[in-house]
């Protein structure tokens, strides 16, 4: 979609930056590390480049992982609810990755059959 000569321009000058700003990046997580030997480091720092997560949430997790087994790994229930021919959920939307045109084609199928046609756009002859 992004075609035009302004969003070219505009994703040409963003990388311009990335690569003026690398440097300076490099240097800065370094240095964090650097610190990160002596016990000298702070949070806060680290917090604007990266996100922190508490070492016990991840060891938590891991646990969690291996009482489960093997038997939930492969399956998500993410979208159980779903309707697999309308890809309606329960209360009646659309995913969220679905374009609004392709909502719209799918409604105008589902109304087609129920028996409710639609009345054709323009003059009638």
């Amino acid at each position: 979609m992004a075609k035009s000569l302004r969003s070219k321009w505009k994703r040409k000058m963003r990388a311009e930056k990335r690569k003026k700003n690398a440097p300076k990046e490099l240097a800065r997580l370094k240095s964090t590390l650097a610190m990160g030997g002596k016990g000298e480091i702070s949070m806060k720092d680290v917090e604007e480049i990266a996100t922190v997560v508490p070492a016990e949430k991840l060891k938590e997790k891991v646990a969690d992982v291996d009482m489960k087994g093997e038997d939930d790994t492969g399956k998500m229930d993410m979208d159980g609810k779903r309707s697999k021919k309308t890809l309606l959920d329960e209360h009646g939307q659309y995913p969220t990755w679905m374009s609004q045109r392709q909502a719209k084609k799918m409604r105008g199928k589902r109304n087609a059959k129920k028996g409710k046609a639609k009345k054709p756009k323009g003059i009638a002859w």
